[in-house]
This record gives C-alpha cells, sequence and structure tokens, in this order.
C-alpha cells in the first residue's frame, strides 16, 4: 500500500466505525492506540470522526511493553514508552487501534493493560491491516486490509511522523539455520 492507499484505508475504516453507531451512541467515546503506529492511527481516525461529526473523541497511546508474554528470553531489551492517556475509561466506549493483527498476543497484552486504567463500557477493536495467523482467538470488528500471507513473511506498516512515509509492505523473511544464530 502506498501513502494514499493507506490514507483511503483509514477513511473507510472511519466509516466502518461511524456505520456502526453502537461507538458513536450514548457512552464517551475513547480512542486507544497501541504505541506506537496504533497511535498514529488513533489520532488520524480521531481527526475524520470530528470532521465528519463534530464529535471529538479522547485520544490516548497505550505502552504494552510490560505486559507482553515475550519480553523474557532471547529478544532485545525493551524500554517502554509509557502510556499517554489523560482520561478515565470507566464507562466509556474504547476503540482500540493497532497496525497489523497477527497472532493476537499484542491485542491480548493492550486489553490486560487496559484493565488497568478502568472498566470501560465496551471494547472494540481496529486494525489496518489483518494479516490472519491466530494464536489466540481474538478478531478485529474494523478493518482496512484482510492478507493472506505466509508465517515466513512480515508486514511492515510506515507512518509519519515516526517513518519517512506511509506505506505497507509485505516482506519475506529467511528462514534462519543453525549457522546463522548467534
Amino acid at each position: 500500500m502506498a501513502a494514499e492507499d493507506v490514507a483511503q484505508t483509514v477513511r473507510q475504516i472511519s466509516q466502518q466505525i461511524l456505520a456502526a453507531g453502537e461507538l458513536m451512541s450514548g457512552a464517551p467515546l475513547a480512542l486507544v492506540g497501541i504505541r506506537r503506529r496504533g497511535e498514529i492511527l488513533a489520532q488520524r481516525i480521531a481527526a475524520a470522526i470530528y470532521a465528519q461529526t463534530g464529535r471529538n473523541p479522547d485520544v490516548g497511546a497505550l505502552d504494552i511493553t510490560m505486559y507482553r508474554d515475550d519480553v523474557v528470553g532471547n529478544r532485545s531489551i525493551i524500554i517502554p514508552m509509557g502510556t499517554e492517556m489523560n482520561f478515565r475509561i470507566d464507562d466509556r466506549a474504547v476503540l482500540l487501534l493497532d497496525d497489523v493483527l497477527h497472532t493476537g498476543r499484542s491485542v491480548r497484552a493492550a486489553l490486560d493493560a487496559l484493565v488497568d486504567f478502568g472498566r470501560p463500557r465496551f471494547i472494540r477493536l481496529a486494525v489496518l491491516v489483518d494479516r490472519g495467523g491466530r494464536e489466540y482467538p481474538i478478531s478485529a470488528d474494523f478493518v482496512g486490509r484482510r492478507l493472506e500471507i505466509p508465517d515466513e513473511s512480515r508486514v511492515r506498516v510506515s507512518l509519519k511522523p515516526i517513518d519517512s512515509d506511509d506505506a505497507v509492505v509485505v516482506n519475506s523473511i529467511a528462514p534462519t539455520t543453525a549457522g546463522d544464530r548467534l
């Protein structure tokens, strides 16, 4: 996906959210993006919702580093960036956003982290790309693009201002051999 495709997909997700209606009814709306690219998507979707409805949802960024189940082992040390939510989520409609849904582990960690901030009325999930391959029984309520790609491939999402451009690229990952390990 090139930059315009990403922008169009964000607009599509915003339209799906508005069409669903339940997020726009009654309960105050909060968009919470999983750090880093999920928070960019949350900001962009909030802007699209505001442009179409005049309703300005709260937007926050959720750091799931300490809730992940893969922070131990041979992975490099990840320094938490911190969660930025200047609102409570009690009795609110929460839209959780992430760039790519794959195994479901990041979303599981995000759900664990979210409940530490209160008890929302409900939580819905929106993702830019759903690539399949779940390890947890998690599915997105709002999906920009669905891709069926092998586990040996990786979906790389680039979003400004974190990256130099907006794009989604699928890369093949070469299988490692015993000689490749450090």
